[in-house]
């Protein structure tokens, strides 16, 4: 098996509403996958229709080998899923969810205790089996829903933005067990919309507006996306000076990062001119994933503007 995933024009509508508009991706064993965008842009429709919780409207896809049409119920029972909302009962203990999704993927009671007690320890909860669910933390409970979803070491994991609502240093922790999954041989698909989590993803498809906007590793979409030369300005009252920026003739696009503008600029002979009008020294910088973002949600708004007036 070539690829764990692989699509065609897969597409779900929603009445008038296109979610996902012919989807086409591929994803190695082993890989983490990350679907980047806004709400709204289609990442959870995608994932949920790979895992056969949503029937595509069109097109086609293979899942570990199956056919996404006809063999939902074999891809469900060999891949693992974490829903974008907590979804464990808060009254049941942490052994008694672990245990209930055990029963669930119906693990052997032989290999059930040792399971519970990796995935424990696993989640940083060994020593508090006993404790309710609805006693966690946030952060502990992403812990141990990815727990629950991992117990019958499944060689496939949907995580739907499994780290929404927790703070920073728990989606650390957490992107390093994912990483730690992956190392084993796990491919992990992923959704987020924070940056340094799609830092380290593999491989990412961004998407916006349900279309998949560009598809690569992060450095080479830091390297390949961007049509011109990024700048960094350090600038008074940056934001009040973004209108009359971009309205240069040389000046492509001018966005605020912090206290600074990124500007991109035709091309690198245009940094003295734009030194000249700002009376401030543009400093050449490597785009980041924002700056790769923030381009491509331009470059769909203005399709979609093109085909609407057509």
């Amino acid at each position: 098996m070539d690829f764990v995933i692989e699509t065609h024009d897969l597409t779900r509508i929603f009445g008038n509403f296109t979610a996902v508009d012919k989807l086409n991706i591929k994803i190695r064993a082993g890989e983490i996958f990350g679907f980047l965008g806004p709400n709204g842009a289609g990442k959870s429709t995608a994932i949920r229709m790979l895992c056969g919780i949503l029937e595509p409207s069109a097109g086609s896809a293979s899942v570990l080998g199956f056919d996404l049409q006809r063999e939902t119920e074999k891809i469900k029972r060999r891949i693992g899923y974490m829903s974008q909302k907590f979804s464990l009962y808060e009254d049941l203990t942490v052994q008694e969810s672990l245990n209930f999704y055990a029963s669930i993927y119906s693990l052997p009671r032989e290999t059930r205790r040792q399971r519970l007690q990796e995935m424990a320890a696993m989640a940083g909860l060994t020593g508090r089996e006993k404790e309710l669910v609805a006693n966690l933390s946030v952060g502990w409970k992403q812990r141990l829903a990815l727990g629950c979803a991992l117990i019958a070491r499944p060689a496939l994991i949907f995580l739907d933005e499994p780290t929404s609502g927790v703070s920073p240093t728990s989606r650390r922790r957490f992107f390093n067990i994912i990483q730690e999954l992956a190392d084993q041989g796990t491919t992990i698909i992923v959704t987020t919309h924070f940056m340094d989590e799609a830092e380290r993803c593999h491989n990412i498809a961004f998407m916006s507006a349900g279309r998949l906007m560009a598809i690569g590793t992060p450095d080479y979409l830091k390297k390949n996306t961007l049509e011109g030369f990024l700048t960094e300005l350090t600038i008074p009252q940056a934001l009040a000076k973004i209108s009359v920026i971009e309205k240069l003739p040389y000046v492509k696009e001018c966005t605020i990062h912090g206290s600074q503008l990124h500007v991109l600029l035709a091309g690198e002979e245009q940094m003295e001119k734009l030194a000249e009008f700002t009376q401030v020294q543009p400093r050449p910088i490597i785009p980041s994933l924002e700056d790769v973002f923030i381009a491509l949600a331009k470059r769909e708004r203005g399709l979609r503007e093109g085909e609407a007036n057509a």
